[in-house]
């Protein structure tokens, strides 16, 4: 079977566990590097501290028996100088005593040093080449009476022993560090498990819902979540919502149009029955009740555009004067059918304002399709538009039967026919003519609301006026 190419890609991406895992291993992996580093030059101060002090006392143990014996430098090598150099490695020791430049002895290649450079009494320590080894010389300067050249001591060893002492000690620092990244492994993963707990209470939430037989949109029960889930179990939440509004609309609009296209279509059984039995009668009823069927579809189509939900529509730029004429060209037919006169009172210049041309042509055409189909003959309906400084307003009024000021709160509610009386008529909401939807002013107060525009409706004696009030462009 082959891959939906709709279906997005999931596997290139790394586990949550995993990225997480990462991101905090890698920072300890730096540190730990760092601290090894900063460990060995720390180990290589310390071996050199430690065993040139130990060769310091070696220096001293022999610096101090040299003597002046009857005019002549004499000195004793004590054994327990050398024997504080011993060590497992067998170092090689070297040392040289010279007074000036004559040797008295010792090993008298050893490099000597530069005798202005050192201070009588202070021992000094250098790095030094001898018999292809590198070596660690100790020397001291001793003045010594009636000695007119400085006396020399210089004590060397090879290096073995402080590298082995360095190595060992780096490797238990590295086996330190192997050890404390393993324990922090061993110690992270658990706690990335009890960390992630509440998004896998979040993804049983949502799956959860997968196994019921109807879409339950009800908001995500998790338990309680840290912050961080907070605001994506909130926007699933309110995601659940909207599409619960929008389910909501398909269920109603369903059952609105099955319930008002049912009549309708019995009327057009009826009378194709009555057609078929010679009736001469039907086809003008078949027809009616074909017309009233295609307006109730168009007005229920234009009801569901004007309640779509989601965000207002962008605003533009509308000629309101030129909407208004194309309107009443479109519904000039049918003014001259009802015998209904339609004036249009209005600037001569444009008046421009922030709307959405096609929301705003739905609602001037239904209203002014209310105000002529609820009107009486001979009657007469005024669209006439004002302006001023912070605002502009076009209103539909008819001189109809109008309308109860107690049926002025039910307009707009959909599919409510108000009962025919004194002041049942223009822009009404239905008015109880056979061929109503009652779905005129829905339409224009659903319209209306997605615009931002205010709607008013006055009930005038005789007829009512509806007004619509935007802001100018």
């Amino acid at each position: 079977m082959s891959p939906d190419p709709r279906t997005p890609e999931r596997g290139g991406a790394l586990a949550l566990r995993t990225r997480l895992l990462a991101t905090m291993l890698a920072p300890l992996l730096v540190i730990a590097l760092l601290l090894g580093l900063a460990g060995a030059t720390l180990i290589a101060d310390v071996v050199r501290r430690t065993n040139d002090r130990v060769l310091g006392g070696a220096l001293g143990a022999i610096a101090e028996t040299v003597q002046v014996e009857r005019g002549e430098v004499t000195l004793d090598l004590p054994a327990a100088a050398f024997g504080m150099l011993e060590n497992s490695e067998r170092d090689n020791v070297y040392y040289r005593v010279a007074v000036g430049g004559r040797l008295l002895t010792g090993y008298a290649d050893l490099p000597a040093p530069d005798i202005a450079d050192l201070a009588i009494d202070t021992p000094q320590f250098r790095f030094a080449s001898y018999r292809d080894q590198r070596i660690r010389i100790a020397e001291v300067r001793r003045a010594l009476p009636r000695i007119a050249e400085p006396v020399i001591v210089q004590v060397a060893e090879t290096l073995d022993g402080r590298a082995a002492l360095q190595r060992r000690l780096m490797m238990a620092l590295l086996i330190g560090e192997i050890v404390l990244v393993g324990v922090a492994m061993l110690l992270i993963r658990p706690a990335l498990a009890w960390s992630l707990r509440p998004l896998s209470r979040l993804r049983g939430a949502v799956a959860s819902r997968d196994t019921r037989a109807t879409p339950d949109l009800s908001p995500l029960d998790a338990g309680p979540l840290p912050a961080e889930l907070r605001p994506l179990a909130d926007a699933f939440d309110h995601l659940l919502a909207r599409l619960d509004t929008a389910t909501e609309g398909v269920r109603r609009f369903t059952a609105d149009a099955s319930h008002q296209m049912r009549t309708p279509l019995a009327v057009l059984k009826v009378q194709v029955a009555l057609a078929r039995r010679g009736d001469p009668q039907a086809l003008g009823e078949i027809a009616d009740a074909a017309d009233r069927l295609e307006r109730l579809v168009t007005q229920l189509l234009a009801l569901a555009r004007a309640e779509e939900a989601g965000a207002s529509p962008p605003l533009e730029r509308v000629d309101l004067r030129e909407v208004a004429v194309a309107v009443i060209n479109r519904r000039i037919a049918q003014a001259i059918e009802a015998r209904v006169d339609v004036h249009l009172d209005a600037p001569d210049e444009t008046v421009v304002i922030a709307s959405h041309r096609t929301l705003l042509f739905e609602i001037l055409s239904n209203l002014l399709d209310n105000a002529i189909r609820y009107n009486r003959p001979g009657g007469m309906v005024a669209v006439s538009i004002a302006s001023d400084d912070a605002s502009t307003s076009i209103a539909v009024a008819d001189d109809g039967p109008g309308l109860p000021d107690a049926d002025l709160a039910r307009i707009g509610e959909r599919f409510v026919r108000l009962a025919n009386g004194p002041g049942n008529g223009g822009g009404g909401n239905g008015g109880g003519s056979k061929d109503g939807s009652g779905l005129g002013l829905a339409i224009v107060r659903s319209a209306a609301q997605r615009l931002g525009t205010d709607l008013d409706i006055t009930n005038t004696r005789p007829g009512l006026r509806v007004t619509l009030r935007f802001r100018t462009a």
